[in-house]
């Protein structure tokens, strides 16, 4: 059987200690055995499947363990994995390619059966707030994660848990600004516009045309109790969201 189904995720944030952690866990992963069949050919993770992730040289987060699990054996059945660090899951380093997973820059333009989609977590691109660009130049230097690496990981993995359930506690639900939001601005200035662009980060459902005719799209996060995600199926170039 041809493998033409590629499908499109983020914003799991597995171990946010937030409304059911153990049941966003489970329906993560019976999503991902429900898409380990013939004819699947991709899984694209576009940032934040982790709520907090820091690699040492032995030593990784023990939580998402089934996830990796899943992960593992839909590449051993000869699905490819694509994964985009978000804003919470940034620091990876070796483990996940070393597993078989592929990792990519955004933003990254992919081209799937004739179509082209560009692809990321969509934080950042078409600027952001000082504060934010401030946070992420720290989180991105390599003192600081050295500095970091110092910490033992009991002390390291409950800061920064610890850290990243306060500030999604602190905030309320942010809803997408549509034309007037940056990342949209910098989808329409693109010279060269794909198909699609898909995106997540923002936490909230986000379909829309573009004047150029792409479809724009964020995918909701997985704090509600459902599945979300995007589907392309090339063999019928039929393209679907699922929350």
């Amino acid at each position: 059987m041809e493998r033409t189904k590629v499908y499109f995720v983020a914003d799991v944030h597995l171990g946010l200690n937030l409304k059911d952690p153990a049941d966003r866990e489970n329906r993560f992963v019976s999503f991902l055995k429900s898409i380990r069949k013939p004819d699947t050919r991709a899984l694209y993770l576009l940032g934040d499947i982790w709520d907090f992730w820091y690699e040492y040289r032995d030593v990784v987060p023990k939580e998402g363990a089934r996830v990796v699990s899943e992960l593992v054996q839909l590449m051993d059945e000869g699905i490819e994995v694509y994964f985009f660090e978000g804003n919470h899951d940034m620091w990876t380093f070796s483990f996940f390619e070393s597993l078989g997973m592929k990792k990519l820059q955004q933003p990254f333009t992919a081209t799937i059966g004739g179509k082209t989609f560009c692809l990321g977590h969509g934080d950042g691109l078409g600027g952001a707030k000082t504060g934010y660009r401030i946070m992420l130049s720290v989180f991105h230097n390599r003192l600081a994660r050295f500095l970091f690496s110092q910490l033992h990981p009991w002390v390291a993995f409950r800061f920064g848990l610890g850290w990243s359930n306060s500030s999604r506690r602190s905030h309320s639900p942010y809803h997408f600004k549509r034309e007037e939001e940056p990342l949209y601005k910098f989808a329409a200035g693109m010279e060269k516009q794909p198909d699609y662009f898909i995106f997540g980060h923002f936490h909230d459902e986000v379909d829309m045309i573009m004047p150029s005719g792409a479809r724009f799209v964020v995918l909701k996060d997985w704090m509600d109790g459902s599945q979300p995600h995007a589907e392309y199926d090339a063999a019928s170039n039929a393209f679907s969201l699922h929350s």
